[in-house]
């Protein structure tokens, strides 16, 4: 795996904290890479520690990077990663999600965190933004080495991909949704590639003389 030498991140490099690539595998065999970011001046104890990722598609190079430098600023050591299959991580296919694969990627950098020698294993915490918030809150119900969660996130995505925002779907509209979908896989069957697509179908109703409900599928760009 080749990482990006330099500073490659959307925000400014802070002079308050130590910064340097890393990487680790998970334990589906996966090599994930990551941002290490350590308080200066933090002394010889034994520091807290967080692991960050996030939003959904994103790379530890935007927001999850941002929030691991602050908060190494605040005294604690941060691993901002770039989940499975996203960013410098590896996995293939790429730009694919895995609900499972993508909270045992927390754990993983648990592992990484908890090896280095100036981390209190007992003060590991989560972060997670947007559409890796519900990963993150699986992965503190099933792994109790990580004692504190948080996530900044507006809405249950998940609920949303099936629902709609809001719940807006009807019944009918949630089948039209699960038969598209499941038809696109004739269609890369055929091809014998996957097409890319939103991480939501949008639907748009029209109501018909016949008050037939149809599905109005946006192609991805």
């Amino acid at each position: 795996m080749e990482l990006t030498k330099g500073w490659d991140k959307v925000f400014p490099r802070s002079d308050r904290v130590t910064h340097r690539k890393v990487t680790f595998k998970n334990r589906f065999g996966i090599v994930l890479a990551g941002d290490l970011y350590r308080p200066k001046n933090a002394g010889a104890g034994k520091l807290p520690a967080l692991v960050l990722s996030g939003p959904f598609g994103a790379v530890k190079e935007q927001s999850s990077g941002l929030y691991a430098q602050v908060l190494a600023e605040r005294g604690f050591v941060t691993l901002a990663f770039d989940p499975s299959f996203t960013g410098e991580s590896g996995g293939e296919v790429r730009n694919v999600a895995s609900p499972d694969i993508f909270t045992e990627d927390f754990s993983a950098a648990v592992d990484h965190l908890g090896l280095l020698r100036d981390v209190d294993r007992e003060r590991i915490g989560a972060m997670a933004i947007c559409g890796l918030s519900g990963m993150a809150l699986t992965a503190a119900t099933g792994d109790s080495r990580i004692k504190a969660v948080a996530t900044a996130s507006m809405y249950d995505m998940s609920r949303s991909m099936s629902r709609s925002h809001k719940d807006g779907y009807t019944l009918e509209q949630r089948r039209k949704v699960v038969d598209y979908l499941s038809r696109q896989r004739w269609i890369d069957a055929e091809k014998g590639e996957f097409s890319l697509g939103l991480h939501e179908v949008p639907v748009k109703l029209y109501r018909d003389v016949t008050a037939t409900l149809k599905v109005t599928i946006v192609p991805a760009q």
